[in-house]
């Protein structure tokens, strides 16, 4: 019987791919400990042998009428972001699938009474919510990593639901699995005349004291196991436009048991701002 081993919320903002004395010039000469948090996460657990599969759950792509999951033997080639080509251009990948356990997703959706689709079309774009993660935690591992879309027009029933799904089709594999939630708390951009101002990982630059405010709230339950809050509270937290409206969470929390879900979070590196929206990484060790 199959198992989450562990699970995490994964900040994959562009600033973590770009060079460190970039990197460092946009934060007042110093490093992003989002950074050099990730190099901590692998070292503690990534690069162990507790693992089997990574299952990345992806708050930059979006689907409409169905959630979609990764079914290729192999993604590979190079990454190029429409978003911001100046800082992640022609990026290598090659990341290994797992297409039965993709398609058992698909599945275990058909039993809970929502739409998955899994797809192996080799044009199938990635997006940089994988790849930048992958490099930290991934490249160099030979592990499989698939990846699930947010479906836009999900509810958060929805999302949890189809974390259900994934939970089903786990427990009823050998695997021992990773879940990331990849993606960001409350996300509100600077406008473009004033965002210059505001590059530095300091919580002053967060977009406003209200945002910061709710993901502390938010990440203070996290790391005391209380994901029942925070499933319970969204529709307060829609209000300061999580990324992806925290689908990539809610996904997650679903496939850990939803509002039963208590392992506590340990945060790798500070909370930071980007541009006006607030970054974390908090691991939960579920064999603990």
């Amino acid at each position: 019987m199959g198992e989450v081993v562990a699970s995490a919320l994964i900040a994959h903002v562009p600033t973590i791919v770009l060079p460190p004395d970039v990197r460092r010039s946009l934060n007042n000469g110093k490093e992003s400990t989002l950074v050099t948090g990730l190099e901590r996460l692998r070292k503690d657990f990534f690069e162990g042998d507790n693992y089997d599969l990574v299952i990345v759950f992806d708050s930059h792509w979006f689907t409409t009428v169905e959630f979609v999951v990764t079914s290729h033997e192999r993604r590979s080639g190079y990454f190029t972001s429409e978003e911001l080509p100046r800082g992640m251009s022609q990026r290598r990948y090659d990341i290994k699938g797992d297409p039965t356990f993709a398609k058992a997703i698909e599945e275990a959706g058909e039993v809970r009474g929502t739409w998955v689709t899994a797809i192996d079309d080799p044009f199938l774009p990635i997006n940089y919510a994988t790849t930048n993660v992958w490099e930290y935690l991934g490249r160099g591992i030979d592990r499989p990593w698939i990846s699930i879309g947010v479906c836009q027009t999900a509810t958060k029933d929805d999302f949890l639901l189809l974390g259900s799904a994934v939970a089903d089709a786990i427990g009823a594999s050998d695997k021992r699995v990773v879940l990331i939630a990849s993606g960001a708390m409350s996300h509100t951009f600077w406008p473009l005349k004033e965002l210059r101002n505001h590059e530095a990982a300091g919580v002053e630059h967060i977009f406003s004291t209200e945002a910061y405010e709710a993901d502390m709230v938010r990440l203070a339950a996290l790391e005391r196991g209380d994901h029942a809050l925070v499933i319970d509270t969204m529709d307060d937290f829609y209000r300061f436009r999580p990324e992806a409206r925290f689908g990539h969470y809610l996904m997650m929390a679903g496939a850990c048991g939803g509002r039963d879900f208590k392992v506590h979070g340990r945060r790798y590196g500070e909370y930071e701002n980007s541009i006006g929206t607030g970054q974390v990484h908090v691991f939960f060790d579920h064999r603990r």
